[in-house]
């Protein structure tokens, strides 16, 4: 009798931890082979560093079962550990995440299941292996002085940034897996080099700005877009106090304050080079267009009414046209009343803007922020007249 009550007991309380572990927790389940006796952490990659959620001493089959709470923001960033073996992942709206390995090579031999931005990120981790791989090989070359160990590490960085750029983060910057690529770096010396770091090269700004305003939209108020944010807009101020500096002039940092905003810089239709940053004051409307789409002489028209009806009271169109004709471009803008630029250089800033289908539109408030996307917009005329 008493042992049935012990097994029932087991029964109830195995069924609460399978129900809690669907509602509000997920797990990370699989087999790590070669690895009797080691301990596997599941830590958090938390914005303050990684955090311990669960662990298990593996036996000798290798198999393991962490769990923790769901996190209260998604997508949300984990890791499986070993000593310094790592399996970085991902977790979304799926509740199970399945990873097989072996150790003590675990960090580029596995497995996981649990959605496709998981299977990115292992695409690029095992880049930044490589890459690691090459710098150091550059740091072991006998032949090379210190200022060409320099140079060669920051070209095949700068290779390295480009390549993950274009076909990962501006390619989808939405994607959780682009938010990891943004983090990622190598060891030189005894140092820790980021790979995009917009304290050390402005540039690279864009592509912290290109996924930051990707998660207003499908992430928003989240933490980590907030703190992409932040990086970025610290970045500029930086660079605004040293070139003021430069100049002679003291600045109080407190006082600095930068867009959220990527900025586009196109030439207009009369040769003038318009920039989205100069507009501050005024309430923007970023409108990508192609006047050979179908339905662009309409469009033109409504953009027209609302802009006769709202640029006395603060309104600006900058209108980004996507044709690939410069002629034609300029003769169907020849009597536009606002700025309009096209992007002839294979539509780099459409990317940024994540621009997927046209005609797409971004509010832009009085302070240069970007405040409502296409997700947002319901209602065109409405959403410009809440910000003027």
């Amino acid at each position: 009798m008493r042992k049935t009550k012990t097994m029932l007991i087991a029964a109830i309380v195995a069924a609460c931890m399978m129900a809690s572990c669907g509602k509000g927790g997920f797990k990370v389940e699989g087999c790590i082979t070669e690895a009797a006796d080691s301990i596997l952490y599941l830590e958090n990659l938390a914005l303050d560093g990684p955090q311990v959620v669960d662990s298990a001493r593996l036996g000798a089959d290798g198999t393991f079962t962490l769990t923790t709470d769901a996190p209260k923001e998604t997508p949300e960033f984990y890791r499986l550990r070993i000593a310094r073996q790592i399996i970085n992942f991902c977790v979304d709206s799926t509740q199970v995440v399945t990873v097989n390995a072996s150790y003590p090579t675990m960090a580029s031999n596995y497995t996981i299941d649990g959605g496709a931005d998981n299977q990115k990120i292992k695409e690029l981790s095992l880049k930044q292996m490589e890459l690691q791989a090459t710098a150091n090989q550059v740091l072991r070359a006998p032949d090379l002085g210190a200022k060409a160990v320099t140079d060669s590490i920051k070209k095949i960085v700068e290779a390295y940034k480009q390549d993950v750029m274009t076909n990962y983060i501006y390619k989808e910057p939405m994607k959780a897996y682009s938010y990891f690529a943004l983090f990622q770096g190598i060891a030189v010396g005894n140092s820790y080099m980021m790979v995009f770091d917009p304290r050390r090269d402005i540039d690279d700004v864009k592509p912290f700005s290109a996924v930051a305003t990707c998660w207003d939209t499908y992430h928003p108020n989240s933490l980590r877009c907030q703190n992409l944010h932040n990086i970025a807009i610290e970045a500029m101020k930086t660079r605004r106090i040293l070139k003021a500096e430069s100049e002679g002039i003291m600045v109080d940092a407190d006082k600095v304050t930068e867009a959220n905003l990527i900025d586009i810089t196109l030439p207009d239709n009369k040769g003038v080079k318009r920039s989205l940053t100069d507009l501050t004051g005024k309430v923007v409307l970023l409108d990508f267009h192609a006047f050979s789409a179908d339905g662009s002489q309409a469009r033109i028209l409504a953009l027209r009414e609302i802009y006769n009806k709202y640029h006395d009271r603060g309104l600006e169109i900058y209108q980004v046209s996507l044709d690939e004709d410069d002629h034609f471009w300029k003769t169907q803008t020849a009597a536009l009343p606002w700025i309009s630029v096209r992007d002839d250089r294979g539509a780099s800033n459409v990317y940024l803007y994540q621009a997927n289908t046209l005609p797409v539109d971004y509010i832009i408030n009085r302070d240069n922020q970007v405040v409502m996307g296409p997700q947002q917009i319901k209602d065109l005329e409405a959403d410009i007249a809440k910000y003027l």
